[in-house]
């Protein structure tokens, strides 16, 4: 699995790796999520510092997580995307639904 969770405080971090294609991301969704419903935090990150690929179903994995959090009234953070990744996010207007971050 790509995906490694971090929960601390009200505050939930997943740092996904290599690339994110339909193969990967169901995987990742499933913990991810997993994790949401267990700590019901008022923060996602997700931290895409190691992503050296992502296609639609990068978009696909955001968009549900942005979902999934406001159902419990919390935020997602997509942090650290490449330029590519972030150029592709802005094209899908993840941007509105997510802040994206660096460092």
């Amino acid at each position: 699995m790509a995906v490694r969770i971090i929960s601390e405080d009200n505050r939930t971090v997943a740092m996904l790796s290599g690339e994110i294609d339909h193969h990967s991301a169901k995987g990742m969704r499933q913990e991810i999520d997993f994790a949401l419903r267990e700590s019901q935090p008022s923060e996602l990150v997700l931290d895409f510092s190691e992503v050296g690929f992502m296609d639609s179903s990068g978009i696909g994995l955001v968009m549900g997580r942005y979902k999934l959090m406001q159902e419990i009234s919390g935020k997602v953070i997509v942090k650290n995307p490449s330029d590519h990744i972030r150029k592709v996010m802005r094209l899908s207007g993840i941007d509105r639904l997510a802040a994206i971050r660096n460092g």
